[in-house]
């Protein structure tokens, strides 16, 4: 086992990134991503890392040169934030349906306007249906070790999907925690090398995101479906792996204080930790309130998430991010879809909270629990909101 430092968080994925041995690093600075790729930039300047370091002109450019490294065999690996992954987006959805593997730390931030460098959800929530896997890190030691288990699970050869790491801006991305990290010894025994199902080159010619006519492009979408909810197995035996390495145990659900509670706060990312305060709160109080959280987005863990919330009476969604026009919010929907057709299903409350990087503290997941719980219809609520 390697080392256990007090280190920012940003700085430790770059490190990781750079443990992995990635070929290509292809990116554009925006706010709160930059640390990660100036530092894999230093990383490649100083040679301790031997990789082409691409600084691109835009967002766009980046993923299209992911997807340019990622087709002739290269380990690949970016990051962006927001409006970088707006522009990017195009480029988003041609990386997972040509099934190219590369890896993408997306720093959590809303989306403009009016402008804000801050944490919400908004940003992922925009490609959820991208066909990438995403996973959601709920602190720094799990930021850093999903790095690994990102680069292990893309490039399988039973999977061939990219994967994006959610980390919340500023929340996560820039806090020193202390992490403990792993050596090259580690980093070899879990992390195969990189053999592509298919690659460019010029001596054996092929074609990459070709043509679809109306014939096949359905065909095309339903085996993409059927590839990523199919990866499910392999993400979850490398979590299995890295358990036997670190002694540290990822699911693709877990809860807290979940076994016997008639509440339930489902949420994901790093509000959790917060949730879990707010949870030994009421405790005291002697409410029955638990927590789920999410980590594995896509695919969605529905088999998981049904029995876990069949059991409550009420299951308190914390939203970080708004469908504007619509009664509810992205996570909140799917929940709500997801238990529909279950003969025994919880009401599901909308709470909107923390867009635009509102704080909320332990006392603000305690009034939103009440608040929803005294509801009398399906209602949704931007909790915080002045006036």
């Amino acid at each position: 086992m390697g080392k256990k430092v007090g280190i920012e968080v940003s700085i430790a994925a770059a490190e990781a990134v750079g443990l992995c041995d990635v070929d290509v690093v292809a990116a554009y600075p925006i706010t709160p991503q930059t640390h990660v790729v100036e530092h894999l930039s230093e990383l490649v300047a100083s040679g301790d890392l031997d990789a082409e370091f691409v600084p691109v002109e835009s967002e766009h450019s980046a993923m299209s040169v992911c997807c340019g490294s990622s087709a002739v065999g290269a380990r690949t690996f970016t990051a962006t934030a927001a409006q970088g992954l707006a522009l990017m987006a195009e480029i988003v959805y041609i990386a997972s349906s040509m099934r190219l593997p590369m890896v993408m730390f997306l720093s959590n931030r809303a989306l403009s306007a009016p402008l804000s460098i801050w944490n919400d959800h908004s940003d992922t929530m925009m490609v959820r249906d991208s066909g990438w896997i995403q996973v959601f890190c709920e602190n720094g030691q799990e930021v850093y070790d999903a790095i690994f288990h990102s680069f292990r699970v893309s490039e399988d050869p039973k999977v061939s999907l990219p994967v994006m790491i959610n980390v919340d801006g500023f929340n996560l991305t820039h806090v020193i925690e202390p992490i403990e990290f792993w050596d090259k010894e580690m980093v070899k025994a879990y992390l195969p090398p990189f053999r592509p199902l298919s690659k460019l080159h010029p001596d054996k010619v092929l074609s990459m995101g070709a043509f679809g006519m109306p014939e096949i492009y359905a065909e095309q979408k339903q085996a993409h479906d059927v590839a990523l909810t199919s990866s499910t197995p392999v993400i979850l035996q490398g979590w299995d792996e890295m358990a036997k390495l670190t002694g540290r145990k990822y699911s693709a659900v877990e809860t807290y204080r979940a076994e016997d509670a008639e509440t339930l706060i489902f949420a994901m990312g790093s509000i959790c930790e917060t949730s879990t305060i707010a949870v030994d709160k009421m405790r005291e109080q002697g409410k029955s309130v638990g927590l789920v959280k999410l980590r594995l987005w896509r695919p969605l863990p529905m088999g998981d998430l049904r029995k876990l919330l069949a059991k409550a009476k009420d299951v308190v969604v914390l939203d970080r991010s708004i469908a504007l026009g619509a009664a509810n919010a992205p996570v909140t929907s799917e929940m709500r879809a997801l238990m529909y057709h279950e003969p025994q299903r919880p009401k599901i409350h909308c709470m909107i909270a923390g867009i635009g990087g509102r704080d909320v503290t332990p006392d603000d997941v305690v009034k939103m629990v009440n608040m929803a719980l005294s509801e009398k219809d399906y209602e949704y609520h931007i909790y915080g909101v002045r006036g």
